[in-house]
């Protein structure tokens, strides 16, 4: 047996998307990999320790055992300590040593795929020792090393892969979010749509409409009279969906149009990753 077909999408996603990391962090100097990333408190080389700690617990590997320090002002609560973790234990290896690691990591994972033989409903270990389906584990994978690849690519300067198979997936699990976001964290009036036109590298529109209970679904057709629009470039979207800027910082690059307290209430809770 081989890699179930719903799953080859991940698979190939995370694929690109680490072999892309690789190649970046590969050519780095001792001291580019202190370089600070968007994400805070993270340097490169703590984003691609990141990368393999959770890779190697996909290949279920033991979860190191390690004690914080108590003065990481970026770790505040159990979820950020548990991925800290596998980040801290790596904060003193040197650049041959990441990667090393990060290239025997990926052979590994390489090897693993090939023989994965199990169904996408299959449980395996989670974060916080959760259980969750191979599915959704693949999915986050592919997620977390695409955002992450971008992370680094912002750090060092070199852009690229925004339209790549991870940005797909990446754009699919954003919007899966963005009904909540609109209709209860934004507190968008019953009976009322919003419009994201996203252009750039991905390209889309979509429309968030609220019933009458105040419940939020999307749609890809456009509305006649929407409460708000909401205009804005695929890697500002993302970003901004991610936490990795504030909509203050982005505002020359986001256009809005309609009821202004709404447009603010949805930038304000426009992130919605960990």
């Amino acid at each position: 047996m081989s890699l179930h077909p719903s799953l080859q999408s991940y698979a190939d996603a995370w694929t690109h998307s680490v072999d892309a990391i690789s190649e970046l962090v590969s050519p780095l100097v001792e001291g580019e990999w202190n370089r600070r990333t968007p994400c805070p408190g993270w340097s490169v080389r703590d984003l691609v320790s990141h990368v393999i700690g959770l890779d190697c617990e996909m290949l279920g590997d033991p979860r190191p055992i390690h004690t914080l320090p108590r003065d990481l002002f970026h770790v505040t609560n159990e979820h950020q300590r548990y991925m800290e973790m596998q980040v801290d234990v790596r904060r003193h290896h040197t650049a041959p040593e990441m990667t090393s690691e990060l290239e025997y990591t990926i052979i590994r994972r390489n090897r693993q795929l090939r023989n994965e033989s199990r169904q996408p409903d299959a449980k395996v270990r989670g974060p916080l020792g959760t259980e969750i389906t191979l599915e959704q584990a693949m999915r986050r994978r592919a997620f977390d090393v695409w955002v992450h690849e971008q992370d680094l690519r912002v750090a060092l300067g070199v852009p690229g892969n925004l339209d790549s198979p991870g940005a797909h997936i990446v754009r699919d699990k954003l919007l899966g979010a963005l009904p909540k976001v609109v209709a209860k964290d934004a507190g968008a009036p019953a009976n009322s749509a919003v419009v994201f036109d996203i252009h750039g590298p991905l390209e889309f529109l979509r429309t968030v409409r609220v019933d009458a209970d105040g419940r939020g679904s999307i749609d890809g057709a456009p509305s006649l009279g929407p409460a708000a629009t909401l205009s804005l470039d695929w890697e500002t979207y993302f970003r901004l969906a991610c936490g990795r800027v504030s909509a203050d910082a982005v505002s020359d690059r986001i256009k809005t149009e309609g009821d202004p307290e709404l447009t603010t209430a949805i930038l304000r809770n426009f992130a919605v990753t960990p």
